[in-house]
């Protein structure tokens, strides 16, 4: 049989393979171009020592010197900012800033005092009295370097989202394609068998009128009738309308307290003067209630009490259905909604998936775990608009 659980934890591995192999290139990039820059700043700091020794000598230089080379060494440096201070941090030169128009001495005390924590200063020794230091910054092409990695994370990060989510909603259209195509042929299927399981009923009413068993049997089939006509809404715009939750509920309740052990409890509790009236598709609604108290009972081994408890709160509708079962762990919270998520041997784990869509999809209410601990029972939580109640 197709497992949809095996499917699901495939389908999680590949996900996980993917953001290491994701997480692995990023840091790579990052190393590779961090050991770039630093060869490129290794490369600039010797340029700058090579500019200095340019500097000392043409300050040195006698009258007569040909001071051509030393100059196109000096001249040669365009991309590196430097700053030469004299003894009291003064500047005498400068190269490579983009002054301002404005407070320009100001401007290169800042810089000085910045390029200070950069860099160790390049010591010029003139003569035996006088001493001058250049400062100097990284090139732009260097820092364009430095940054380059993290704006290609940027770029892979944006790229990877919008790819993550063009592939989960293509991948979500073809799962709603499958569930509403298995939902209406489920519908297709049993429309026949159950017209004519109908007509025999009606047959055995008529040669049998006093057996109680035939009317039982009729509110089974009945109830097959209304299985098929729930899988033939799946995917289609829900019919809502505005019905007393009450009622909805009790009828809910009394159908799965008919068919579920003695040992089994469910118990509504809402004051029976308050109606609350919601937009609801009953059909639909009344299977989340269903699937819910039948996965509690399985939960407590058919033995225990599941309480429904309704109340509004901030002009919404709360449900909680609470059960005395085994208890979720709480890692698995938002898992076990899931298409494929079961703990059961039998089955394929639609039923909480089917619940969450109901709610979220077709009400524009939530659903979620609230609370669950460990061999002492869960409560699911069900929120939804409250259109009006009447005292």
């Amino acid at each position: 049989m197709f497992d949809l659980k095996k499917v699901s934890e495939l389908s999680r591995h590949y996900k996980l393979i993917f953001i290491v192999v994701g997480a692995a290139i990023i840091i790579l990039s990052i190393l590779f171009t961090n050991r770039l820059a630093h060869k490129l700043a290794l490369e600039e700091q010797r340029k700058i020592e090579i500019w200095a020794e340019a500097t000392k000598q043409l300050v040195q230089a006698d009258p007569g010197t040909d001071i051509n080379f030393i100059l196109n060494i000096i001249e040669g440096n365009t991309t590196i900012p430097v700053i030469i201070v004299d003894d009291c941090d003064e500047m005498v030169q400068a190269r490579n800033f983009d002054e301002p128009k404005k407070n320009i001495d100001k401007f290169y005390k800042k810089e000085i005092a910045r390029l200070k924590e950069k860099h160790e200063p390049i010591v010029i020794n003139l003569d035996d009295d006088k001493v001058q230091y250049i400062y100097y910054d990284d090139s732009l092409l260097l820092k364009q370097l430095y940054y380059s990695p993290y704006i290609q994370i940027g770029i892979i990060v944006i790229f990877l989202m919008i790819a993550f989510i063009a592939f989960s909603g293509t991948k979500k259209a073809e799962q709603n394609k499958v569930w509403v195509g298995l939902s209406k042929e489920t519908a297709h299927q049993l429309g026949t068998p159950i017209s004519s399981l109908l007509a025999w009923v009606d047959l055995l009413k008529v040669r049998h009128k006093d057996d109680e068993l035939i009317g039982e049997m009729a509110k089974d089939v009945n109830r097959l009738r209304i299985i098929a006509e729930r899988f033939s809404k799946i995917g289609s715009a829900p019919d809502l309308q505005l019905v007393s939750l009450n009622e909805s509920l009790l009828n809910a309740v009394q159908y799965m307290s008919n068919r579920a052990s003695q040992k089994v409890a469910i118990n509504c509790h809402f004051n029976e003067e308050n109606h609350y009236f919601l937009k609801l598709n009953i059909p639909l609604f009344e299977w989340v209630i269903e699937n819910l108290c039948k996965n509690a009972i399985d939960a407590m081994d058919g033995s225990g009490k599941i309480d429904i408890v309704v109340f509004e709160k901030d002009k919404e509708v709360i449900i909680d259905v609470t059960d005395t079962g085994k208890g979720i762990e709480r890692n698995k919270f938002k898992t076990v909604f899931n298409p494929g998520f079961t703990t059961k041997k039998r089955g394929w784990g639609l039923g909480l998936s089917l619940v969450k869509r109901i709610i979220e999809e077709y009400h524009g209410g939530k659903i979620f775990v609230k609370q669950s601990e460990m061999n002492v029972g869960t409560t699911f939580r069900i929120i939804l608009k409250s259109e009006l109640k009447n005292r």
